[in-house]
């Protein structure tokens, strides 16, 4: 890493639920697509410090700063203190409920807090993920940058001089105690004023009881509520609400291991991931979302053929994400390749129709599902019956041939073991005997063929010898009850071979995957061990795990996808919704076994 890039877990996000946006402790946006989240970028430092574009905020003298996050919202302060004295604070956020508008926006506060202090700002847009420059001008009130037939508008209140340079515009100032600015950039606009419906003052009001309003159901009232509730709302921004869908991480291309080329695009929502994250939203009491995405699924069913269920679509239901590279980005400190798509669009992974039924039992253990949603269904079942036996990626898109993964077959069961309740729990029409005698077919061909007798353990795939850390999944899955030794004998055998650090961080796997390089410790596996200590009876074991682990989480409370277990810095996609779906899902477990 240089000093040209800030550490990943240095940066807060803020978003709209159909876009967000990254913000460093300099004040820098360093990262934001618009007007999706998989769209192209406006700024793109993260991937490229001279390129990519940014818009900073933040001290014109040397200073320190802290950020945190208003409590229980996804409002932003980052705040200087100078080493001259004097402080100053930015607000950051983007319009939530009455202020939302139909374009998204990022409103910028600058408040004096004590003395009189140096202050800047830097406009610097970088169309096409950096490909097109910006053209810059002043406008009454502000600046309009166009280029390929896109626009942004940034208004300031009070107005401010620009001095505009080689692709920048910047505005120098000072402030006084008490003394506030507003920075306002809104997207695919040509008109400065008025840039917030109800103003700056109003719309930072009406944000924050958006986020106020949605956290306070929450059901969850153990020892780590502020962890849960942080987690809760990075899994809401994950949100794209016009279709329900949720992607998987904001970002693309950060590094799974500097310079190892792991850098893959995570602006997709994936039906794994989304069960994940729907499950731990249910288990705090959260409805809605599972409701709008199951919308969403079925729009995407009527789309897919019967070939097989595709295990990632874009946050509008398009089944296209051609994987490109882009030549131009240095990547995230040097770190290349940029990717844009992802080519796991492609791939055949059984385990994602047991991810996806378990998600649609959950919503309908208490309803019948719809004639369509069941239609949908039926055929789902029917084609793991009749498929499971073909070989796939597995659960984490290794680019080899496809192989027979352990976890796969056991997700298959889940898939017919959840069809075959829904049937029953509500009178539906099914083949339950056929439905029945091939469960107990995958059952029975996992435990001879995914069994390692000598190990003591699960495998990652038939005939090999790596061990998966997917496969703590299988007693919560309930494939096999958690007091059955061969749970407690797999969790002991990847706790043995596939943990690392006193905090027992957890690796996905360390078997050839068909890439280069390394790869860090993978938080969601870390937070299934702890699980599986709970489960196998030892709670105040998971308890200390639990506590450890999340010592390793950003100054803001987020989670990348994985850690070093060295130097624990966090790498990968930021933030993911994995890893907070599994801190959730953990620290509810815990309280349930701690009652």
């Amino acid at each position: 890493m240089t000093g040209r890039y800030q550490p990943i877990a240095d940066y807060g996000v803020i978003g709209d639920l159909r876009t967000a946006a990254l913000v460093g402790r300099d004040g820098g946006v360093d990262w934001w697509c618009t007007p999706r989240f998989n769209d192209p970028s406006v700024f793109a430092a993260l991937l490229d410090a001279d390129r990519g574009g940014r818009w900073r905020v933040g001290p014109d003298a040397p200073a320190i700063s802290e950020q945190r996050y208003l409590p229980g919202t996804n409002v932003l302060v980052t705040t200087f203190h100078f080493e001259a004295g004097g402080a100053a604070a930015v607000t950051d956020f983007m319009p939530m409920g009455g202020a939302r508008g139909p374009e998204p926006t990022i409103v910028r506060r600058v408040a004096g807090h004590r003395g009189r202090v140096p202050m800047a700002a830097t406009v610097q847009p970088r169309f096409d993920y950096g490909r097109e420059a910006a053209n810059l001008a002043s406008r009454r009130a502000g600046l309009l940058a166009t280029a390929g037939g896109h626009a942004l508008a940034l208004s300031a209140w009070p107005e401010i001089g620009w001095a505009i340079e080689a692709g920048a515009a910047t505005a120098r100032f000072e402030l006084d105690a008490g003394e506030e600015r507003w920075f306002v950039l809104r997207w695919d606009h040509d008109e400065t004023p008025a840039a917030v419906t109800l103003g700056p003052q109003a719309a930072l009001d009406a944000t924050i009881g958006f986020w106020d309003a949605w956290v306070a159901p929450l059901e969850y009232h153990g020892p780590y509520r502020a962890e849960v509730q942080r987690s809760a709302l990075a899994l809401k921004l994950l949100q794209y609400e016009p279709t329900g869908a949720i992607v998987a991480a904001p970002t693309t291309s950060l590094p799974e291991w500097p310079g190892a080329g792991r850098n893959w695009d995570y602006r997709y929502t994936w039906l794994r991931d989304s069960a994940y994250v729907l499950y731990a939203l249910d288990s705090l009491g959260i409805a809605s979302e599972a409701e709008a995405y199951l919308r969403f699924l079925v729009r995407a069913f009527r789309r897919d053929d019967a070939s097989h269920l595709q295990v990632l679509y874009s946050p509008h239901g398009d089944r296209e994400a051609p994987e490109q590279v882009l030549d131009h980005l240095e990547g995230y400190a040097g770190s290349a390749p940029v990717r844009i798509g992802n080519g796991a669009a492609s791939q055949f992974q059984l385990d994602v129709y047991g991810e996806l039924l378990d998600t649609i039992a959950l919503a309908h253990r208490a309803r019948e599902p719809g004639e369509g949603l069941w239609a949908s269904v039926h055929r789902l079942v029917e084609w793991v019956a009749s498929n499971w036996r073909r070989p796939d990626w597995g659960i984490w898109e290794a680019r080899l041939e496809p192989r027979h993964h352990v976890l796969s077959k056991v997700m298959a069961w889940v898939a017919l073991d959840r069809g075959i309740a829904l049937a029953e729990a509500h009178g539906l029409r099914a083949d339950l005997a056929r439905w029945r005698e091939e469960a107990a077919a995958v059952r029975a061909e996992v435990m001879e063929r995914g069994w390692d007798p000598a190990r003591a353990s699960f495998l990652q795939a038939y005939g090999e010898t790596g061990l998966d850390a997917a496969n703590l999944i299988i007693p919560k899955v309930r494939f096999l009850p958690r007091g059955d030794p061969r749970v407690r004998s797999t969790l002991e055998a990847i706790r043995r071979e596939l943990g690392a650090g006193p905090e027992e961080l957890v690796y996905r796997y360390r078997s050839p995957d068909g890439l280069e390089g390394d790869e860090g410790a993978f938080v969601a596996c870390s937070f299934w061990m702890i699980q599986n200590v709970a489960l196998t009876g030892d709670v105040e074991e998971a308890e200390r795990l639990f506590r450890l682990l999340l010592r390793r989480a950003g100054p803001l409370g987020l989670f990348a996808e994985e850690i070093d277990p060295h130097t624990g810095d966090h790498l990968g996609n930021y933030p993911l919704g994995l890893s907070h779906a599994a801190l959730i899902n953990t620290a509810v477990m815990l309280e349930r076994l701690r009652r």
